[in-house]
């Protein structure tokens, strides 16, 4: 189902037809590095990342993170959405895009679009968003956003330190 359309792209939610796109990604350097690991190595794994993550977030609050495809050629590119993590007291901003596609504007136009939409459809106020500082590409693109630097904090069960973003 279409949840956003912008210029150059549209934003679905994903389904387990997704799922050879998900293996894809989530195995790219880039994810592997700042995202982490999350053992999803064929397409069952893939399809039940899908039905546990993206699809029981849309059952239970009415978003999560969709599917980012090009509007004229309909080839996926990324993910972007909002995501209620339990160990995030607020909602936060979440993407990830194909190697190929960054650097292009599509990241910041998607997660404009979604900004706007979870503050004006959805009617949430706070969204913060997690990155590594490492991980310089998200830290500009949040900034771009005009999310600004709060805290550095670990998440429950990371040892990894976080920088903490928020659009408050």
């Amino acid at each position: 189902m279409k949840i956003l359309e912008t210029n150059r792209l549209i934003l679905a939610e994903l389904t387990t037809a997704n799922a050879a796109f998900i293996l894809e990604l989530v195995n790219t350097p880039g994810w592997l590095q700042y995202i982490g690991d999350r053992g999803i190595k064929n397409i069952q794994d893939a399809e039940n990342y899908i039905l546990h993550g993206p699809m029981a977030s849309y059952a239970a609050f009415g978003h999560g993170l969709y599917l980012v495809t090009l509007k004229d050629t309909t080839v996926p590119v990324g993910i972007c959405g909002i995501i209620k993590r339990d160990t995030l007291e607020d909602r936060d901003i979440g993407f990830a895009f194909m190697p190929l596609y960054t650097g292009k504007g599509y990241a910041y136009e998607a997660a404009s679009a979604v900004l706007q939409h979870a503050n004006q459809v959805l009617g949430i106020q706070k969204i913060v968003a997690i990155t590594l500082a490492a991980n310089s590409r998200s830290v500009r693109l949040l900034t771009k956003l005009g999310l600004l630097f709060e805290k550095m904090i670990r998440l429950p069960g990371s040892g990894q330190e976080l920088m903490l973003f928020t659009n408050r």
